[in-house]
């Protein structure tokens, strides 16, 4: 379980900060981007706060309390059914803009320090403590708050890159495996399984979506 979550972890830390800092975001920073609403800036900032909340909750670890099931966990999250307007998403947007506001060149040193710590605030856990998610007021295992912080990173580096009409970044099987995992297993549950197998499978029977949220 280590191999399979510390160091796909910090490849895809890696991945999304590199995307985040590079020129074609800063170009184009203060520009709305394909998240409607928020600015390509206030998406970089998003993307690495994945990163920021991984070092803060996970250093903070184990929570007194059990963790809860994966699923359960996004079962409960308001922001899963949520509108666009709505307030949880509005907020969102709105604080990840607020981060940007320094510009581009503030970010460099935030990545840097995270990236820095990150390696020890994984290492330092084991991955079946509980850490707690502070705005929801319940804990996931180290692993499975790792398996969300992928997908985020996963979602919103194509975001990202689509902002800024650049390829969207090639995760590691490592990584890419239990992020589609855990869209699949939320897409039937939303869904149904026949849903799912004709959009893999039978186009020609498939629905219009399957998407996870």
């Amino acid at each position: 379980m280590d191999v399979i979550a510390r160091d796909p972890f910090l490849a895809a830390s890696r991945i999304a900060t590199d995307l985040a800092l590079g020129t074609e975001v800063a170009a184009r920073w203060g520009e709305e981007s394909a998240c409607a609403g928020m600015t390509v800036g206030g998406l970089a900032h998003h993307l690495v706060s994945q990163v920021g909340n991984t070092v803060r909750l996970v250093a903070a670890a184990p929570a007194d309390q059990a963790p809860i099931p994966l699923l359960e966990h996004y079962q409960g999250a308001s922001w899963t059914s949520a509108a666009h307007g709505d307030d949880v998403n509005v907020a969102i947007r709105e604080g990840s803009d607020r981060d940007a506001a320094g510009g581009p060149a503030a970010l460099g040193p935030v990545v840097d320090d995270l990236l820095a710590r990150l390696p020890e605030v994984l290492g330092s856990h084991d991955l079946l403590e509980p850490v707690l998610i502070p705005w929801q007021g319940w804990a996931l295992t180290v692993h499975d708050w790792l398996v969300t912080r992928e997908m985020e990173i996963v979602v919103h580096s194509d975001d990202l890159a689509a902002s800024v009409d650049l390829p969207t970044p090639e995760f590691p099987d490592a990584v890419l495996t239990p992020v589609l995992d855990l869209l699949t297993r939320l897409a039937v549950r939303r869904h149904g399984q026949a849903a799912l197998v004709r959009a893999l499978s039978r186009p020609q029977r498939a629905p219009a979506s399957v998407s996870a949220f």
